[in-house]
């Protein structure tokens, strides 16, 4: 299926456009962090990349209906929407701090009924906010597409995954596969236990790039094996592995590309996550 997810070549001046966004981010993803039905894993904080931009889920407002909050990289706005047709939208090339863009948007959503213990210093920051508008769009184009290729690799699976989100704290895209050996941590004289898991994701930021990180991650086995299309192992600050987006800008095969090394990084690491 060569082509069918094109990779745009993001500008070399995208990163303050993407603090920006992130930024931005925050701003909205404190709204459901403190009103949204909670989730255990924490997936009522994401955004879905939809065809009109990066969504929250559906937040029940307390006299019935429910808001959602939009980041529309098409139109340049943040705009909070409500079941009952109401829209307002902010418009993210006026420059707001993250600070005033919170604010803003907690405004909004109070007036609609929608009182909550928000935590400000989730998005409180006060440096300029430049936004190119190109650069956005730009990006918007690769996360819908990765967003699909990540939709396909995620049907093919087998076990429980998670959705495809991109996460407000680390502006990153991603989903996650779960195994089913667990793993037991003791801290403080507490006992926690996680399940192993194989996310795929995309982070924007600095040199741009798809990872697929293995957890707990077999050092010694999967090393030894190599990945297709360029992508290598990493073990230095944090273990997974790395693909870097502008080895598949621009590439009429780049989605197929993608897949595979998501897959073969699926192959060799679920054998090791298995109970």
């Amino acid at each position: 299926m060569a082509g069918a997810a094109f990779f745009p070549h993001l500008p070399e001046d995208w990163e303050a456009t993407r603090a920006t966004l992130h930024a931005y981010a925050h701003a909205v993803g404190a709204v459901p962090r403190a009103a949204a039905v909670a989730h255990p894993k924490w997936w009522h904080i994401s955004l879905e990349v939809r065809p009109t931009g990066l969504t929250t889920d559906p937040i029940p407002l307390p006299g019935g209906g429910s808001l959602a909050l939009r980041m529309d990289l098409i139109a340049g706005e943040v705009v909070v929407e409500s079941s009952d047709g109401a829209s307002q939208r902010l418009s993210m090339a006026d420059g707001l701090t993250g600070t005033e863009m919170g604010d803003r948007i907690i405004e909004i959503v109070s007036a609609r009924g929608l009182q909550a213990d928000y935590q400000r210093d989730k998005y409180e920051n006060d440096e300029p906010r430049p936004y190119e508008a190109a650069a956005a769009r730009t990006f918007f184009t690769a996360a819908v597409n990765a967003t699909s290729v990540f939709a396909r690799h995620r049907a093919s699976l087998e076990g429980p995954v998670g959705p495809v989100q991109l996460w407000p704290h680390g502006f990153d895209l991603a989903f996650e596969w779960f195994g089913t050996r667990v793993v037991t941590h003791e801290e403080g004289g507490e006992t926690t236990t996680h399940p192993s898991q194989i996310n795929l994701g995309l982070y924007p930021g600095g040199r741009p790039y798809f990872y697929s990180n293995p957890w707990p991650f077999d050092v010694d086995t999967l090393t030894t094996h190599e990945l297709p299309s360029g992508a290598q192992w990493h073990t230095e600050g944090w273990e997974g592995s790395i693909l870097y987006y502008d080895q598949l800008a621009g590439d009429p095969e780049g989605s197929d590309k993608l897949l595979a090394y998501a897959r073969t990084v699926h192959a060799l690491a679920a054998p090791t996550l298995m109970a």
